[in-house]
Parts: C-alpha cells; sequence; structure tokens
C-alpha cells in the first residue's frame, strides 16, 4: 500500500550527465529554495527530479535506469511524485512517455518555469544567476552559453540544447560575484563551445572579453576553461592564459581525431594540418599551459591504419590530459546515414590501446614534477591523504595531489605550496612547503 506523506514535501534533484546539467540542477534548486521549498541532492526526498543525459548510449542507459528505479520507489510507495527534465527527455519525450508511463511528467531542456509549477513554485526572474551548488564550495562551475551551432556530424546536442546563445557578460559578472561571496575560488567556465561565445550578442567572439571582466571579481583566484572548439579559435585568449595570474595555465579543446578525412565527415571545419598549427601556436603562446583533449575512436570509416595515424600523433603530441569515447551512433545526427562499420569490442580495444598509451605518457610527465613547488587547492579529505590540485588539474577528470593527512591539517578550499616527492600515472604526493 502507497504510504501518504504529511507536512512539508522535500524534493529530492538527482543528476546525469555532464557538468552543464549540474548548473541546471543547481539553478534548479536555488529557485525551489527561494519558494521555500525543502530541497536535498541526491538523498531522499518525497519528491524526485531527475536530471537526465542523452548524449550517449551509456548515459542514456544510466538516465533510463534512473529513471525506472524512481518510478520503482514510487510503486512501493516510497516516494510520492517522479518528474523528469533535461537532454534525454527533451530528445525523446514522446517515447518515454509511451515506455515509462508512471513518471509524472517530462520536461525539456528550456522548460524550467513549467516544471516549477508543477512544483509549486513560481519561477523569479530577480533569482538569475543564483543557484544552491553542489560542487564543495571553493569551485563552481559557470555556464557562459546554451546550446550549440556546430554541425558536428556525431553530436546530437544540438537536438536537446538547441542552438547557441550566449549569457551577457554583466550578468556572467554578476553570478560569479554572487558565487565569490559564498567562497566560491576557482571558477571552471563552460559551454558546448566556449570559442563561440559572444558572437550572437556583440557580433565578435568575446570570450577574452569576458575574461577581462571575471578577472576582476573579488575572491575568484583561479579561472578555468573546459570545451573550447579548435576552428575560429579566438587568439587574444591565448594572451590572457599567459599573461593573467588567474586565469588558469588549463585549456579543455576537444579535437576529437587528426584523420583530415575522418574530420571532414565529422564536420568539424579543420584539418590536420590546421589542428597541428594551433597545437603549436598554443605552446608558442603559453608554453606552461596544460592542454587536455577528448578523442574519439570507431567513428565510421576508422580503418586500422587511420587509428595507427591517430595513436602515432598522440605520441608525438604528449598530451597532458586525455580521454577517449567509442564513437555512438546517434540516430538523426548527420553521420547516422553512414554504416556504422566497426565492431564494438574493435572501438573499445581501440580506447584502451589510446588510454594505455596516455598513461605512460602521463606517467612520464609526472616524473618530471618531481621535486617542484606547486600552487595547489585543497578539495577534500580521502582516507589517510588530503586531496588537491595544481592549476592544471580540473576536478574529477584530471590528476590529483596528495598529501598525506598525518601530521598536518589542510582546510577544504585552502590554497598550498606543495612539494612533489614521488609520482604515478595520475596522482603526484607532496609535502606542504
Amino acid at each position: 500500500m502507497r504510504t501518504k506523506s504529511t507536512g512539508k514535501k522535500k524534493i529530492n534533484v538527482i543528476t546525469l550527465g555532464c557538468s552543464k546539467n549540474v548548473v541546471d540542477s543547481e539553478v534548479l534548486m536555488g529557485q525551489l529554495s527561494a519558494n521555500g521549498k525543502e530541497v536535498v541532492h541526491e538523498d531522499r526526498g518525497d519528491i524526485v527530479v531527475i536530471n537526465t543525459c542523452g548524449f550517449i548510449d551509456n548515459a542514456k542507459q544510466e538516465s533510463i535506469n534512473t529513471i525506472l528505479d524512481a518510478v520503482e520507489a514510487k510503486e512501493r510507495g516510497e516516494v510520492e511524485k517522479v518528474f523528469v527534465m533535461g537532454c534525454l527527455s527533451e530528445r525523446y519525450k514522446p517515447d518515454l512517455e509511451k515506455e515509462i508511463p508512471n513518471v509524472d511528467q517530462y520536461f525539456g531542456t528550456r522548460e524550467l518555469p513549467f516544471l516549477l509549477k508543477q512544483l509549486g513554485a513560481d519561477y523569479k526572474h530577480e533569482l538569475v544567476g543564483e543557484r544552491l551548488t553542489t560542487t564543495p564550495k571553493h569551485y563552481a562551475y559557470l555556464k557562459i552559453s546554451e546550446g550549440c551551432d556546430r554541425p558536428c556530424s556525431f553530436c546530437a546536442i544540438p537536438l536537446m540544447r538547441g542552438g547557441h546563445i550566449s549569457k551577457p557578460i554583466e550578468k556572467l559578472s554578476e553570478e560569479a560575484r554572487n558565487l565569490a561571496k559564498n567562497g566560491t575560488k576557482e571558477l571552471i567556465l563552460i559551454a558546448q563551445d566556449l570559442t563561440y561565445y559572444g558572437l550572437d550578442l556583440y557580433k565578435k567572439r568575446a570570450l577574452a572579453d569576458l575574461l577581462r571582466e571575471l578577472v576582476t571579481v573579488d575572491g575568484i583566484e583561479w579561472i578555468r576553461l573546459h570545451y573550447a572548439f579548435p576552428s575560429g579559435f579566438p587568439e587574444d585568449v591565448l594572451e590572457i592564459i599567459r599573461t593573467e595570474p588567474k586565469v588558469c595555465n588549463y585549456i579543455d579543446i576537444p579535437l576529437q581525431h587528426i584523420n583530415s578525412d575522418l574530420l571532414k565527415s565529422m564536420r568539424r571545419g579543420t584539418t590536420a594540418e590546421k589542428t597541428n598549427d594551433l597545437l603549436r601556436k598554443f605552446r608558442e603562446y603559453a608554453p606552461d599551459m596544460a592542454i587536455r583533449t577528448t578523442l574519439i575512436v570507431g567513428y565510421p570509416g576508422e580503418t586500422e591504419e587511420v587509428f595507427q595515424q591517430l595513436k602515432n600523433w598522440v605520441a608525438e603530441q604528449r598530451f597532458d590530459r586525455l580521454g577517449c569515447f567509442t564513437y555512438s551512433h546517434e540516430e538523426n545526427t548527420h553521420a547516422y546515414h553512414l554504416q556504422d562499420d566497426i565492431p564494438q569490442e574493435v572501438k573499445e580495444r581501440r580506447v584502451e590501446e589510446i588510454m594505455e598509451l596516455q598513461s605512460q605518457i602521463s606517467w612520464e610527465k609526472n616524473q618530471e614534477k618531481i621535486g617542484k613547488v606547486f600552487r595547489c587547492i585543497f578539495d577534500r579529505k580521502e582516507g589517510n591523504y588530503f586531496v588537491g590540485r595544481t592549476e592544471f588539474d580540473s576536478p574529477d577528470v584530471d590528476n590529483t595531489v596528495l598529501v598525506e593527512a598525518s601530521n598536518v591539517y589542510i582546510s577544504s578550499g585552502s590554497f598550498m605550496n606543495i612539494k612533489i616527492t614521488a609520482a604515478e600515472e595520475f596522482d603526484l604526493y607532496g609535502i606542504l612547503v
């Protein structure tokens, strides 16, 4: 029998997918809190709101499993209502309504006011830029635009997020100042494409202008750039990375591949030669900059010879950070009409080969850090270690710096100078200086 709760309903927001979804959940939670609602993140609640991801097969399956778990909890009387929002809901709403009808309602990526209304809350325009952060207090994601105008053949993001819309610099500045007042010291700028920022509002690429504004925010000590597109990269950003102490010597730039024929099929707007020229320019402008990239293996037409070209290029470039994914054949994308001609086991083997190579590169680069001193921000205590990061490392995806907790205490959000004493593939060990 279904139980009926009394008193104030607690709303549990569950976030799946990327950092852009994290921000969307935080905005939802901020709105609910301002409406006097009791809201928790990934805890127990009377009402469940699932913010889904619909990007690739694994992410979609995780979202579906989470929805099914919530619906089963509803049928057992453990929760009263289940709502679904986000990318999967945007992309597959009619199918989901048919296949999982026990969800109370599905909402797309730009339907926050309607979701709030169902939750008994009003959308408060004056709260734009304010949110309840779910990350550790000292760092926060700052989403500078929504959607994407790029035509990449493999990507379904425009189907789920719509076209590119930049947030005005003054609104982002206000949001950054609010975050800083609440203890944020590190801003991680995110978008589907950072380098496109400003073209719709200011008729020019304005990422450098935004950075010049954000470095003036008191309390913000690090600004990190995620998800830059290689085509049309604004060179004035490199000058700011090189000269502005608050802007980390770090960039996340998904390059996807190096074979020119595959890049053309992927509709990336670049070639192997242009990609290598851009990387040379990065290293000339800012020699200390850590470059993080992501690659796709198993795209239609990637022969063993083409894959070997990619592997050789990774060995030559020696990226500081690298992630690798198998190609996912997504309906309604431009590449969907191509034959998905690489068996899944071959795709997975290629990922393993790339990551094994990158692991060796990372180990070698980390050995070079032994004996050097780095300014680190500390995120948490885990077991017998305080866990921190250098400016060359983003949370959750990059290297960590571990300091034994037996003789020292380091509070979360503290900046400390750490001398590296030992190194593994993805972890550095050090002592306080």
